[in-house]
């Protein structure tokens, strides 16, 4: 494959080739579809002076899952991004290193990887999908929950009025214990947590 190797101006010289535009043609996406392409990369770039890296950088943590799956690299290695002289993308690693891409085609890349990588869930989804899952182990258990703590996901459990014990979810996943202070039951589900307590499921008459 013909190319152009542009050279880091990093001390190691690391060679990174920038596709020519024989190559590019070749594989060049229908005209929507690099619309959209373009659009994706203008996302993740920082429009900044065309010699000089950004010094303030917003990429998100999938924003550098993106470029990172796309140059081979780690999610916490890259740095920062930015376009110089409208042709190429310079990609700055947190070691030292820039490595220049040609624009389109790392446009095209980022369209075709972005897909792949899914959204991070908001603290307002998971709080959503956390609480449908303990409505309907409730419901199975024939059980009521006090008020929610947001945020660490925890509530008191009661069947017919009277407390039987504690339920959450934390990053270790669904948990619960009788008693307020005390060893925590930890489990992959809210069923799985609430049946820890010692309760049964309703029984359909």
């Amino acid at each position: 494959m013909s190319g152009q190797l542009l050279r880091s101006p990093f001390p190691f010289q690391q060679r990174i080739l920038i596709m020519t535009q024989s190559t590019l043609t070749q594989q060049a996406l229908p005209v929507d579809e690099q619309s959209v392409a373009q659009e994706e990369l203008n996302h993740l770039l920082v429009t900044q002076s065309e010699t000089v890296a950004p010094a303030k950088d917003p990429l998100t943590h999938r924003d550098r899952q993106i470029i990172a799956t796309i140059i081979n690299s780690t999610p916490d290695q890259i740095k920062t991004i930015w376009i110089e002289g409208g042709i190429t993308v310079w990609v700055q690693i947190k070691s030292g290193g820039r490595l220049p891409f040609d624009k389109n085609w790392f446009a095209a890349r980022v369209a075709q990887v972005k897909p792949t990588i899914a959204e991070p869930e908001t603290p307002r989804q998971r709080n959503d999908r956390l609480s449908d899952e303990l409505e309907q182990a409730c419901r199975k258990y024939g059980l009521s929950h006090g008020e929610i703590d947001w945020l660490s996901f925890s509530t008191k459990i009661f069947q017919d009025g009277r407390l039987v014990g504690f339920v959450g979810c934390n990053a270790e996943g669904w948990y619960s214990r009788p008693r307020l202070y005390g060893r925590n039951q930890v489990a992959d589900t809210a069923d799985r947590a609430i049946a820890y307590l010692g309760v049964r499921p309703v029984v359909a008459a």
